[in-house]
């Protein structure tokens, strides 16, 4: 019987740690595959996309629910706005205490002032819903490349974002895309880590629901600010960055985006570009002689 032998490896690139080895398959006798079948069948990839900046722009509306819920939990008004590019919501509310509250920043109840906000923030935001498309739009070529990707072999796709799970979903239902991507194993603003630990979380979650290993090699998060490239450094991930957001496309490659592209308008370049990195690190795990 011929043994076949895929391993998973990420690349090596500086002091990123490799990935776990892919188990020992064997097809079925008779039925061999080519590698490039088997890796098909075989080996999952797992692409995570920002949503904010990255598939949607509805800052308008994210911004008037964050003062809304802010002036519920706080009693005072933003007035001064924090960096939100990249950001988590939970960063965002500590940054606005900082800047618009500050004693409240020290009274030692922060935490719970967070909990009392990112539930103001859903409520804000879900009053709002009818909003998202008046004051927001779909990115140019968005649903396109969801779907483009989708279509590569062996890819699940899901979302790494700062935004709280509820508001998340939102946002991709009112343009819907979120019949493109599993929401259940993504990550979110909603969750105590800073988004390098939880691309690695929702890698887990997305491994445990698939019951398949997703090798760093084969992961890949779009985003678009220099925050999402060092976050999919820090969690073992390829990273593709696009500049529809705050940063140009000069800060995003000397980021070290692995990918830069200017939007997501241009299709078949997202897709390879997804297909390159992936399938690349899958060909080289290969070992073993049909």
């Amino acid at each position: 019987m011929n043994i076949w032998v895929v391993s998973a490896a990420g690349a090596v690139r500086g002091q990123r740690p490799t990935a776990p080895s892919w188990p020992e398959r064997r097809p079925t006798a008779g039925s061999a595959p080519g590698i490039r079948q088997y890796l098909e069948v075989f080996i999952h990839r797992l692409v995570l996309w920002n949503i904010d900046l990255t598939l949607v722009d509805v800052v308008q509306v994210t911004r008037e629910a964050c003062a809304d819920a802010f002036r519920q939990v706080t009693g005072r008004p933003l007035v001064r706005l924090p960096q939100m590019a990249g950001m988590a919501d939970s960063e965002v509310f500590f940054d606005a205490l900082a800047l618009n509250a500050e004693e409240l920043a020290h009274a030692g109840n922060s935490q719970a002032l967070l909990a009392d906000y990112n539930q103001a923030l859903a409520s804000a935001f879900a009053a709002r819903g009818d909003l998202l498309t008046k004051k927001g739009r779909l990115l140019p070529g968005a649903r396109e490349a969801l779907v483009a990707v989708a279509g590569l072999p062996g890819v699940v796709q899901t979302v790494l974002t700062g935004t709280i799970k509820p508001n998340a979903v939102a946002k991709l239902a009112a343009f819907g895309l979120d019949g493109l991507v599993d929401t259940e194993i993504g990550g979110y603003g909603s969750e105590p880590y800073p988004k390098g630990a939880l691309l690695q979380v929702a890698r887990t979650r997305a491994a445990e629901a698939r019951k398949v290993p997703f090798g760093e090699g084969a992961t890949v998060y779009i985003g678009d600010s220099p925050r999402d490239v060092e976050a999919a450094r820090i969690g073992g991930a390829w990273s593709i960055a696009v500049a529809s957001g705050r940063a140009t496309h000069a800060e995003l490659t000397a980021s070290g985006a692995d990918t830069v592209l200017d939007d997501l308008a241009d299709t078949a370049a997202v897709a390879q570009a997804v297909d390159a990195l992936t399938r690349g690190q899958q060909n080289r795990g290969y070992s073993g002689t049909p």
